[in-house]
């Protein structure tokens, strides 16, 4: 099926002591995209804003074509959603916990969802409030996966985890997007994630876009050119994202490194991988 997953546009949410300004992106389906930004950007009010959980102050959203307001109830039937703490009641055990899933999703699978409980080795009968936060992660795949969801939500699900349940989960992202219906929004600290499954990247910095592009453009194209004064100072400005500067020499951010190397031969270039290029533009210098 083509088309878009998500089509955010000029997203406005205006709290007063925080403004989301105009934020535009679009996920298609098959996708996944990797949602960055500091502590505190907008993330999470974001993706509160494309489900619905706040009201916006301007723009619109939509989800699989249809207004993610006016259609809510048919959109957040196709909708997982996986947040960093657990949103299940932590008396109930798997087994309740299924009952009253089937109860909320009309198209709730509940053999799905017994076999995925199997596949992440989740005790049936024992309370969610007794889980790890590991297991309690896996819980919420299990529920997300077993309803014919076809946009999975993540805000920051994997934070915390071990390697190996990391690891876990995005083989589970990865598998969910291969037949090119279903798409991912991933919002996460961990850009070494992204790096390993994500599509695209969004960056948002106090509110405001960055950036929205393809991963391997990012990966493939900035690189960090490390220079002495004399280098920096001859440099086109207008190359340069950010740049900081250390004792005896600078560090840029550029667009372009291939053509960086070209250009400055006296100069060591590096690739910069997704860090990188958020620290600079959170925390460089600009001329």
């Amino acid at each position: 099926m083509a088309g878009n997953a998500l089509e955010v546009k000029n997203l406005t949410k205006d709290y007063g002591d925080f403004l989301l300004n105009k934020l535009s992106f679009t996920i298609p389906r098959g996708a996944i995209m990797g949602l960055i930004g500091e502590n505190g950007a907008g993330k999470s009010t974001t993706i509160n804003c494309i489900l619905n959980e706040i009201t916006i102050t301007d723009g619109q959203i939509t989800i699989f074509g249809k207004d993610n307001i006016l259609d809510e109830v048919f959109i957040k039937n196709k909708i997982g959603i996986i947040f960093d703490e657990n949103h299940f009641p932590d008396v109930l055990t798997p087994i309740e916990l299924g009952k009253c899933m089937a109860g909320i999703y009309s198209n709730w699978q509940n053999r799905e969802y017994q076999n995925y409980l199997t596949q992440f080795e989740l005790p049936l009968k024992k309370k969610i409030k007794d889980f790890s936060r590991g297991m309690k992660v896996k819980l919420a795949f299990a529920v997300a996966l077993s309803h014919n969801a076809e946009l999975l939500i993540l805000d920051e699900a994997t934070s915390g985890l071990d390697p190996i349940i990391r690891d876990d989960i995005l083989d589970i992202l990865i598998d969910f997007v291969q037949d090119e219906n279903h798409s991912v929004l991933f919002s996460t600290h961990i850009t070494s994630d992204l790096e390993k499954v994500a599509d695209y990247v969004t960056f948002i910095h106090k509110g405001k876009l960055i950036f929205s592009h393809p991963k391997d453009e990012l990966i493939d194209n900035y690189g960090i050119v490390i220079c002495g004064a004399a280098v920096f100072d001859s440099m086109d400005k207008s190359e340069i994202i950010a740049f900081r500067k250390q004792d005896f020499q600078y560090k840029a951010l550029v667009r372009n490194r291939r053509k960086a190397e070209k250009k400055y031969p006296k100069a060591i270039v590096e690739p910069a991988n997704i860090d990188d290029i958020m620290l600079f533009y959170i925390k460089g210098e600009t001329k």
